[in-house]
């Protein structure tokens, strides 16, 4: 028969176990981490509140952008427009000023 391992020359001792403290204690942890979870959550809830009202007003800027894009760009068009009118008018009166009829300057403009 194999021998048990461990000294059975050990005393023994008897641990009156406190049950009452430790459960006081564990539901004191308890009470302290669901105050820690509400605080939690309830800064997760005023950040989530902050980051809706910031993607609204980014939603509001880029639209911002690009209506002011869209009007830059109709402004830079027009500014080509009217560089190339003037330069076609100042091209008129120069092929006028060398002689030309009207009806050649019309021919070259096209």
């Amino acid at each position: 028969m194999p021998r048990t391992k461990g000294s059975k020359n050990r005393p023994k001792t008897n641990i009156t176990k406190d049950y009452a403290s430790q459960i006081a204690e564990k539901q004191e942890a308890i009470a302290s981490l669901n105050t820690e979870i509400t605080t939690i959550t309830a800064n997760i809830d005023a950040l989530k509140a902050d980051l809706k009202e910031q993607k609204t007003v980014l939603k509001k800027a880029e639209k911002e952008v690009a209506s002011l894009e869209a009007k830059k760009a109709k402004a830079d068009a027009k500014a080509a427009e009217e560089a190339k009118k003037t330069e076609a008018e100042s091209v008129a009166k120069r092929l006028l000023a060398s002689g030309m009829s009207a009806d050649e300057i019309l021919e070259k403009l096209k």
